[in-house]
């Protein structure tokens, strides 16, 4: 059976800076590491999670998205130090069921790198080299790959723009073009190419402010109903939390208790096979935060009550219905969508701040709500000679569980609550629980 939530952290990661004199630069520090992984220590989940160490990557594994003579030039670049050839190795525990899924807490990120350039503080492309080991080393028929950054991952999208094996999603904060990285390739008319049209789908925000309103629209009327549709054996996540509130380059207002629930709706899919991966994010409260958040969630967590949900904003149902058009002949499930908006897009008009400078306001929000881990939910009667997994109790005889009702799932029988076959395990009935649920052995 799978096992617990896998966590990558190192800090070797945390043992480098930036070199570029650039002030826009500034922002991706150690500190990232350091806080998020401090915040998922200080609250106990942690200790919950399957630690798992990082590996460095082989350069077969680099060779699967970036250029030999990249890869070459990477080598003899100065400072160039082993931890900036690591990658994560969650997806392949994963894969192989070991755990069920996994987060990852790395620097520097990865979805800007291109094949044969780094970019936007990215050197290796992390989560496009996990899809493509996942498909050579496991066979993996279709990946689906959320990026939630607040910044377009081109070096994702250029790397599978023609592959129909892999769908890549992405909201970024566009503004017709005035945000970076500036491409057009960005827009929501960028479907892919070739066999892989309608595999590429890009959700441009054009103002910032956005809310978890509008975060819960693009993923319940756009990004699921594809996804379902599409049916990935792996989920990877993309996980920039630069689109939370208070980050300098976001600038949304989306509360970090958002992500549980974008983890949630995600872990629905490919069995729950779901690894995410730190990208952005540089303001290190809603950082920290927001990782909490979405750990709680692949622990098995509930989601806290979703918060401030008043409808979304026009410009985000703007950016809708334009991708729900572009995309309609592709997927069944768009194919009503209604055409492109007749009238000017509403924010088109908005014009740039005096200098294009950064705004200084600071952006004030509670505190996340404490989310209390769930009591233990199942309980196994083993037989001999199988190991007692982790943190698990070994009871004798069925006699040992009361007060707890227990039911006997046939041999090989699929578990009502979870994806798991039932081998041998007794599926208990908690009594006492409020919501009486079965649950299968692995906790």
């Amino acid at each position: 059976a799978m096992m617990g939530t896998a966590l990558i952290y190192d800090e070797e990661m945390t043992r480098y800076r930036l070199l570029w004199v650039d002030p826009a630069c500034k922002i991706e520090v150690p500190e990232r590491l350091t806080v998020s992984h401090g915040a998922l220590v200080e609250s106990g989940l942690a200790a919950r999670c399957v630690s798992i160490p990082v590996r460095e990557a082989t350069d077969a594994d680099i060779l699967l998205v970036h250029s030999e003579e990249y890869l070459e030039a990477v080598k003899k670049t100065p400072y160039m130090t082993l931890e900036e050839k690591q990658v994560i190795y969650s997806q392949l525990l994963v894969m192989t069921g070991k755990v069920r899924n996994g987060m990852a807490l790395v620097r520097p990120p990865g979805h800007h790198s291109m094949r044969s350039a780094a970019n936007g503080f990215c050197v290796f492309n992390n989560v496009a080299i996990a899809a493509q080991y996942a498909k050579q080393k496991y066979g993996i028929k279709r990946v689906l790959i959320a990026d939630w950054d607040i910044h377009h991952g081109q070096g994702v999208q250029y790397c599978f723009e023609d592959d129909p094996s892999v769908l890549y999603f992405s909201w970024h904060r566009y503004e017709h073009q005035k945000f970076w990285p500036q491409l057009r390739d960005s827009d929501f008319d960028s479907v892919g190419k070739e066999k892989g049209a309608g595999f590429n789908i890009n959700v441009p925000w054009n103002k910032v402010g956005m809310k978890n309103s509008d975060y819960l629209s693009i993923f319940c009327h756009l990004l699921l109903p594809v996804a379902y549709e599409f049916c990935p054996d792996l989920v990877l996540v993309c996980a920039g939390f630069d689109s939370a509130i208070g980050d300098p380059e976001g600038e949304m207002c989306a509360t970090p208790d958002i992500f549980a629930h974008l983890t949630h709706l995600l872990m629905n899919l490919a069995g729950g096979k779901l690894c995410a991966v730190l990208e952005g994010g540089y303001n290190l409260t809603s950082l920290a935060q927001s990782v909490c958040q979405t750990v709680h969630t692949l622990l098995g967590d509930p989601p806290p009550r979703p918060a401030n949900l008043d409808g979304p904003c026009k410009s985000a149902l703007e950016s809708l219905q334009c991708v729900r058009s572009a995309h309609r002949q592709y997927w069944t499930c768009l194919e009503h969508a209604a055409d492109l908006p007749t009238c000017d897009i509403s924010t088109k008009c908005i014009k740039l701040a005096e200098g294009g400078e950064e705004s200084t306001e600071k952006r004030v929000w509670p505190e996340p709500q404490r989310r209390i881990t769930p009591a233990v939910r199942a309980a196994a009667v083993l037989p001999d000679g199988v190991a007692c997994p982790d943190k698990c109790t070994r009871f004798g005889s069925s006699q040992d569980l009361d007060p707890l009702e227990v039911n006997k799932l046939k041999y090989g029988a699929v578990c009502g609550h979870c994806p798991l076959k039932i081998i041998s395990f007794i599926v208990l009935k908690f009594i006492l629980l409020v919501f009486a649920q079965k649950a299968c052995a692995c906790i």
